[in-house]
């Protein structure tokens, strides 16, 4: 029996996961920033994240999964004007800041629910836990590496570094931070260039505010996942997950704060998918290719050739290591969507096949083929969630499902044994495990009842010996690959090619 390791981005290498209580898993994963719209980039960790608390389930953990909303912030981002994006946005849509959270949250949650995401264990906000923050901020003053200026308090990373390994998360030496850190505006205030900013005094206009020891403000967006975090999971806990972007300066940062008020390293496995690009190039406004998920869905973005399914992109995504680039493309995406209709109908055609025994029909070579191959899928995601290796095997079995079906192949040639474990492991693994659901579920309904109405048309259309309206139905159905076929006794019969 292999054990689950995974990459931890703490160390740099792969390590045996051991929860610190065994059988029971706590995860936190960055949630969006909901001052806008969530964008193809954003798909990537929460789909990889949605596996990662599968499996741990599957293997038979208890996970509580903490995602949180950010709907307040400073936002300090490595080479950028620091902002609140919230109150920036709502200004430009004339919209009450919690209106915009709203009116994005709501949309997230759409976006998750046409991924089959499974909701997180606990989705705190920022704002709901402003009094953690200040408390936070408080033990790290007390502690001394903390210090308040006109309302505002920073952390001194200069004097965390002195006694704490600053930079082991992301690879960043302290020295270089502090020579090569850009002079931002509204920068005067810190000791040092790298410091930032746990709360920051508000200006008259600004609309998010609380009250605080150093005045009205507001937090900064480090420490909000510092305090969400200890709250729910605890002074340590087993796996911290986001994008590689986040390693510096957000998760780097975290690490600081919790380790000061918390006297512990905070986290275990640091876990980072990488980034999503488009057609070889970084996702970027001035690229014009940032693709926002409606838009994604409906096809309606310059980029794109077609609308594409929800469950085509989540395929997209776990055929690559989560940890590997994903280049985004029209051809990619059109490859994917063919991947998984012959992934999919082969599993609903193995699903509705039953085990008939004929004596002298096994076939030795796949009775020993098909269980390998089914055993490598828990080996492939024990290898750091390797879904990419789980789904080639799952291609290596696919013609001998559809032999199955147009019985060139017996279904005794396995034994009955293998055939409900290739039956279960499928079942298992596709819908349970990978959160994949049959492309055309949604719309089937919406479909089959089009088609008979068409169908009843058509009869119409025969019954009064109209036969160019007949043919002309059936012969566009043809053009959209949807093949008519007239029955015996009058009735009809459609097949999507």
């Amino acid at each position: 029996m292999s054990q689950l390791k995974v990459y931890n981005s703490l160390t740099r290498q792969k390590e045996i996961f051991k929860p610190i209580t065994p059988g029971h898993v706590g995860m936190y994963v960055c949630g969006p920033t909901v001052s806008g719209e969530s964008h193809l980039g954003h798909a990537r960790p929460y789909i990889t994240f949605d596996v990662v608390y599968r499996y741990l389930t599957y293997l038979g953990n208890k996970v509580r999964y903490v995602r949180n909303i950010t709907d307040a912030g400073h936002f300090e981002e490595e080479g950028r004007e620091a902002v609140d994006k919230i109150a920036t946005k709502a200004v430009l849509e004339k919209l009450e800041p919690m209106e915009l959270v709203q009116k994005y949250t709501n949309l997230f949650h759409w976006a998750m629910a046409q991924f089959n995401t499974i909701s997180p264990s606990i989705e705190p906000t920022a704002t709901g836990h402003i009094v953690e923050q200040v408390e936070m901020i408080k033990q790290i003053i007390e502690a001394g590496f903390g210090y308040e200026v006109n309302g505002s308090v920073y952390f001194d990373v200069k004097k965390y570094a002195a006694s704490h390994d600053y930079g082991k998360l992301s690879g960043r030496v302290i020295d270089d931070l502090l020579e090569t850190t850009r002079e931002l505006e509204g920068q005067e205030e810190k000791r040092d260039r790298a410091d930032f900013a746990l709360w920051k005094a508000a200006a008259p206009e600004h609309i998010m505010r609380w009250q605080s020891p150093w005045g009205v403000g507001y937090p900064g967006w480090h420490i909000e996942c510092s305090a969400m975090a200890t709250k729910y999971l605890g002074a340590q806990f087993d796996i911290h997950g986001g994008g590689m972007d986040l390693l510096f300066p957000h998760h780097e940062s975290e690490i600081a704060q919790s380790t000061i008020c918390n006297h512990t390293a905070p986290v275990r496995y640091w876990i980072h998918n990488n980034m999503i690009t488009i057609n070889g190039r970084k996702m970027g406004k001035s690229y014009n290719n940032v693709i926002k998920l409606t838009e994604l869905f409906s096809g309606n973005h310059p980029i794109l050739e077609k609308a594409y399914h929800p469950m085509t992109v989540r395929f997209f995504i776990l055929q690559t290591h989560y940890r590997s680039t994903l280049d985004f493309s029209n051809e990619a995406l059109q490859a994917s969507e063919k991947g998984l209709k012959r992934l999919w109908e082969a599993h609903e055609k193995l699903q509705a096949m039953h085990y008939e025994p004929q004596e002298g029909t096994t076939d030795p070579e796949l009775e020993s083929r098909i269980p390998k191959l089914i055993a490598e899928f828990n080996e492939f995601m024990d290898d750091d969630f390797s879904t990419a290796k789980v789904m080639a095997n799952m291609f290596e079995i696919v013609p001998v499902i559809n032999s199955m079906k147009d019985k060139t192949i017996p279904v005794s040639a396995i034994s009955k044994q293998t055939f409900e474990l290739l039956q279960g492991s499928f079942k298992t693994w596709l819908e349970d495990i990978f959160g994949l659901k049959s492309v055309s579920e949604a719309d089937n309904a919406r479909l089959q009842g089009v088609m008979q109405l068409l169908i009843d048309i058509r009869k119409e259309a025969k019954g009064k010996k109209d036969f160019v309206t007949s043919d002309k139905i059936r012969n566009q159905l043809a053009q959209l690959g949807i093949t008519l076929k007239d029955e015996k006794g009058g009735d009809m019969s459609w097949s999507v090619e």
